[in-house]
């Protein structure tokens, strides 16, 4: 898949960027713009990935992570509240995402068994079937060959879970330093 429509670019913008910001007087935070650029960068490029294989079964990466979500859980059902904490995103992010899930009969909200305020969300058979069937093709043409190497995998995984952890995305107590991936070799 081309990255961009033109095809591939003769030269490294973001390493022309480092250089003039290094130019510009600006050299002692060069490398950081341009981990910070490569990293958006690389989000856009991953992205347009998965979509190729999301949009032809109809879903976006959100609804996705969410029917995913609800898909490992043993009831098939979780409040929209964890929903929303398990993904990290905005409580109005779940209601746009379950909104469309159930105008596409793949999830339903439900009353909670013992909470009247709390609201479930539940995945139904269509949703079950859909999220295995964008499993199977996300780890076939996306997941398996994400364009690196087995230890660069491996080392992204650590680097990432790391600034993750620095940045308060999750707790000291599940320390990035201890997380990791299997390891084959």
């Amino acid at each position: 898949m081309p990255v961009s429509p033109a095809g591939p670019l003769s030269r490294d913008p973001i390493q022309e960027a480092h250089r003039q910001w290094g130019q510009h007087g600006w050299g002692e935070v060069a490398d950081g713009m341009a981990a910070i650029t490569s990293v958006t960068r690389t989000h856009q490029i991953m992205m347009a990935r998965i979509d190729e294989v999301l949009r032809p079964l109809g879903l976006t990466f959100a609804r996705y992570e969410l029917l995913t979500l609800l898909s490992f859980t043993r009831a098939g059902a979780l409040p929209m509240t964890k929903a929303s904490a398990r993904l990290q995103v905005h409580p109005t992010s779940v209601t746009n995402a379950v909104d469309r899930l159930e105008a596409a009969d793949l999830a339903q909200r439900v009353p909670h068994p013992t909470d009247r305020r709390a609201t479930l969300i539940k995945i139904t058979e269509a949703g079950l079937a859909l999220a295995a069937t964008a499993t199977a093709e996300l780890n076939a043409r996306v997941f398996a060959a994400p364009g690196l190497s087995d230890s660069q995998l491996r080392q992204l995984i650590r680097i990432l879970a790391e600034f993750r952890q620095n940045a308060g995305d999750f707790s000291s107590e599940n320390s990035a330093s201890s997380w990791q991936p299997d390891d084959p070799e």
